[in-house]
């Protein structure tokens, strides 16, 4: 599978939070069923450092990351600098206890991920949270810096996907642990019919996916929250943004100028700047204008998530601004 790029300061991914969010609870029920039944639900330390295949690729790495962030160490046994990063990362992987996940790829085992991930050299060290790829760094790295990017990896799945990570259990046996399988649902199909075309590029053929669930079931989650990126992205396309940037300066009451500049805000991850550009919008506006600025606003919250904080803040400021 195709790794996608994930920004620690960009806007999130259209369907990432909400496919974390409901692989978590699967994965917190499995645990739940696990104690029932006389379990703890709990991973040992042995199960935090991973080898992982192309075969075991999805179900180790990808669907494992809608947990806990997945640090992948790939390395070769032929690479020196790999035999004294490698240590570090497991004893870290172990010390984190449980807020990352290191997953361990042989890359001359596995070419086709290799080339999947762009990797020139190795040793390079990636993370994937919620199902997104992201470079961490590539070569020699002191146990400092890399104790940086981990905190700063486990900050944003936290912040920004709400995972917390695995509950480790010392006196747990290994493979005790229960592993969420997603259930099938009736609109699997479409969704993923959406997620490929989202992967191509085709953000028509994407829009029409979701519109085909949310044609059955208007209020479907991930359905809603897939359509309302899709269609940012769409509009944003074929922008220019030092021409939309200036004219929305220098018409800050052009209703069309100032929305087009918020969506330009959001799709670069300046969440803030494009909720705040809107609420004053609505303050200087009235009638139809107003509405149409407050209707793109709340698109705009579908794609942020309605439990960010910036999205519960931004709500407030929008209803003292109409009332």
């Amino acid at each position: 599978m195709q790794p996608r790029n994930m920004s620690m300061s960009g806007v999130v991914d259209l369907a990432a939070v909400k496919a974390a969010q409901e692989a978590k609870a699967k994965a917190e029920q499995a645990r739940a069923e696990a104690a029932r039944q006389g379990g703890t639900g709990a991973v040992s330390p042995a199960e935090l450092v991973i080898d992982v295949d192309e075969a075991g690729f999805e179900r180790d790495v990808l669907q494992r990351s809608a947990e806990v962030p997945v640090v992948i160490d790939f390395w070769a046994e032929w690479c020196q600098p790999c035999k004294q990063l490698s240590p570090v990362l497991e004893r870290l992987a172990v010390e984190y206890d449980g807020r990352i996940l290191l997953a361990r790829i042989d890359v001359d085992a596995n070419q086709m991920l290799m080339q999947q991930f762009g990797i020139q050299g190795v040793p390079a060290v990636f993370a994937v949270v919620a199902g997104q790829a992201l470079p961490l760094f590539q070569g020699a790295a002191d146990e400092q810096q890399i104790r940086q990017t981990l905190d700063q990896l486990v900050a944003v799945a936290e912040e920004r996907f709400g995972l917390t990570g695995l509950t480790v259990d010392p006196d747990a046996e290994p493979g005790g642990a229960p592993q969420a399988a997603p259930a099938a649902g009736p609109y699997d199909a479409a969704l993923n019919a959406a997620a490929l075309a989202l992967d191509a590029g085709d953000l028509g053929g994407a829009i029409q996916a979701y519109r085909n669930v949310l044609a059955d079931d208007p209020a479907h989650p991930e359905a809603l929250l897939g359509l309302a990126q899709a269609e940012l992205l769409q509009r944003v396309q074929g922008m220019d943004p030092q021409k939309v940037r200036q004219e929305a300066a220098e018409k800050p009451s052009d209703v069309r100028a100032q929305i087009a500049a918020a969506d330009l805000d959001l799709v670069g991850g300046h969440v803030e700047d494009a909720f705040g550009r809107l609420i004053q919008t609505v303050q200087r506006t009235a009638g139809d204008d107003r509405d149409a600025v407050r209707v793109r606003l709340l698109e705009l919250f579908e794609v942020v998530g309605p439990e960010d904080p910036r999205v519960i803040g931004a709500r407030r400021a929008l209803a003292r601004a109409l009332f």
